[in-house]
């Protein structure tokens, strides 16, 4: 074929295109990524098609390959896998505007969305105010949700459910299949009242013009192969809405299956998503990013004429899909053990308490290939980095000196961990955030004690699912901040009531029975069980003295700062113990 044939310009009409998805003419590969669909777009985009403006062209690939693609967009199915053809045609570009006209106008579902009603109506009375018009749109296209009245209760909505119900507001697929029976239907409504010149009448015919004319711009490739495609695919993707670089190696390490049935294809989302289906664990909903770059760090180690030589975009680009394939089950089995060291020896039960996501790196690393794993090591190993003053693991050099030290302890383990120091300050200082280091070094911490319930001194606050149901960890302030004490001596303490010194793990029902009472009232209530003083004030790392306050029925004026200054004391004495033969030193840049 000659080069000049491979590109080849052509136009369709808008409602036949969509006519031949439906009737499966048209294939996704799956290296698409799934569409994001957001209504106000799709108003847009229908906008510019009643305004006869350019929507941009469809990318299409014609090939006799079999490739392995979606079923379905927007619920309807457009793939019928016994089906063979030919000629297959690809949407290489134009999937979300594809996705968006095909919903709004046949209907369908969609993804993270349930119960939904995609079908887009035009209400038949809005006018086009000029030329320049950009805000009628959003009143003239509009979803069953912004007609519906609920029966009166929406009073939003009233003027147009009545407007719905005279007739002038139509559904789109409507105008398209049932023109002539529509027309009578707003012909005969009270709004019209037979008036053959109604600018109702007149919009009416203008939409069904709109839908009948319209047409949408193709560019067909051909003569290519599936290696360029994902070149193409790419570099479109970048040109416009960029590609992430896990989308990027999704598109380039793709292979279909072979057409004779002899292997099998590789399309690494799907590695991906099946590793997630079948274990368990809170740590498989780490990001698609987190899995690239721990096959990265593996692939380098075990592959050295990979090129793969850091986890920067530049080195993710150059991963190959043998390279993946080679590692994967071996990758595989250190995630799992990764994931249950976090979860067990450490019983850190969520992701959002890993102060650095460099130690799924890391350690998987150090799990790859390893028989005879040092779990104590790799507990002190944790805690020596997550609590150091120096941010020790906060990017891609430090990353290799860290897989350097795990490889040489692999071999023997000898290597100095070398000093450890901390600053008293950022424990007192430290606040929740769902990103700071510190945050979640203390959290983890906390919920390495395994907290017991106050109430339910037995129970573990952290098991099961308890904690990680929202965003948030289930967090008590332990002088709540809006107490009559926090409020009346916030000017006599030096730390705020907000510092994770001042924090516990609690259920939600014994937190909601806390609320805002100061420790005296409800600490009383917890000292009546046995269990208290010795099971869950150790598990908490609360210090005698609150104990000892609430059984005086005083508290000193400068209670927070005391409390805090012993909970810091308390982190510090654990810490110790975590990290055996390794020299502490401490600073305070609040003193």
């Amino acid at each position: 074929m000659n080069y000049t044939d491979r590109i080849f310009p052509t136009n369709k009409g808008l409602t036949t295109y969509l006519d031949e998805l439906v009737g499966k003419n048209y294939q996704i590969p799956t290296f698409q990524r799934y569409v994001v669909w957001q209504q106000e777009n799709v108003k847009k985009l229908w906008d510019s098609i009643y305004k006869f403006y350019p929507l941009g062209s469809i990318l299409v690939w014609k090939t006799d390959l079999k490739l392995q693609n979606h079923r379905s967009i927007g619920g309807h199915e457009i793939t019928d896998p016994g089906f063979s053809r030919t000629e297959y045609q690809y949407i290489l570009d134009g999937q979300q505007r594809t996705t968006s006209l095909l919903t709004s106008l046949y209907g369908g579902s969609i993804a993270d969305r349930p119960g939904f009603d995609p079908l887009l109506y035009v209400d038949l009375t809005i006018p086009v105010e000029n030329d320049t018009d950009d805000e009628s749109y959003k009143s003239r296209f509009l979803f069953w949700t912004e007609i519906d009245d609920q029966n009166g209760r929406l009073l939003q909505n009233a003027g147009r459910k009545k407007r719905f119900d005279q007739g002038v507001i139509v559904k789109l697929i409507d105008i398209k299949n049932q023109f002539i029976a529509i027309q009578n239907q707003v012909f005969n409504s009270a709004l019209v009242n037979k008036d053959f010149n109604h600018p109702v009448l007149q919009e009416l015919s203008k939409i069904k013009g709109v839908l009948d004319n319209y047409r949408i711009s193709f560019i067909e490739v051909k003569g290519i192969q599936v290696a360029e495609v994902c070149q193409i695919f790419e570099r479109i993707n970048q040109a416009g809405k960029p590609l992430d670089i896990f989308d990027i190696v999704v598109a380039k390490t793709f292979r279909p299956s072979p057409a004779n049935g002899d292997g099998q294809g590789f399309y690494l989302r799907d590695l991906i998503g099946d590793f997630r289906a079948t274990n368990q664990s809170e740590f498989l909903k780490i990001s698609d990013i987190d899995y690239l770059q721990i096959l990265a760090v593996i692939i380098g180690r075990q592959i050295p004429d990979s090129g793969v030589l850091n986890i920067t975009d530049r080195y993710l680009n150059e991963i190959k899909t043998e390279h993946i394939t080679a590692v994967w089950p071996g990758a595989c089995k250190a995630m799992l053990k990764m994931f249950d060291f976090l979860e067990n020896p450490l019983y850190i039960h969520s992701p959002s308490l890993v102060p650095y996501r460099y130690f799924y790196f890391s350690i998987a690393s150090y799990f790859y290939g390893n028989s005879n794993p040092d779990y104590e090591l790799l507990k002190k190993y944790f805690w020596f980095h997550s609590f150091h003053n120096e941010d020790l693991l906060s990017n891609t050099t430090q990353l290799r000196q860290h897989l350097d030290f795990l490889d040489a302890q692999k071999k023997q383990p000898t290597t100095p961990f070398g000093a450890f120091q901390i600053d008293r300050q950022k424990l007192r200082g430290a606040t929740y955030s769902s990103k700071g280091r510190w945050s979640r070094a203390i959290l983890s911490l906390y919920a390495s004690l395994r907290p017991k319930d106050w109430e339910h001194t037995d129970k573990d606050v952290l098991a099961g699912n308890l904690f990680f149901s929202t965003d948030k960890p289930n967090l008590h302030h332990i002088f709540p901040t809006n107490s009559a004490y926090v409020l009346a001596q916030q000017s006599l303490n030096r730390i705020t009531s907000d510092s994770l010194m001042n924090i516990a793990y609690l259920p939600q029902i014994t937190n909601l029975d806390i609320s805002n009472r100061d420790p005296l009232s409800y600490l009383t209530d917890y000292d009546k069980k046995p269990e208290f003083e010795t099971l869950v004030m150790p598990s908490h790392l609360l210090p005698e003295e609150l104990l000892d306050w609430a059984r005086k029925g005083q508290l000193p004026t400068n209670a927070i700062d005391v409390f805090i200054e012993e909970r810091v004391k308390q982190v510090l004495a654990t810490l110790r113990e975590r990290l055996p033969g390794i020299q502490i030193s401490e600073i305070d840049t609040l003193a």
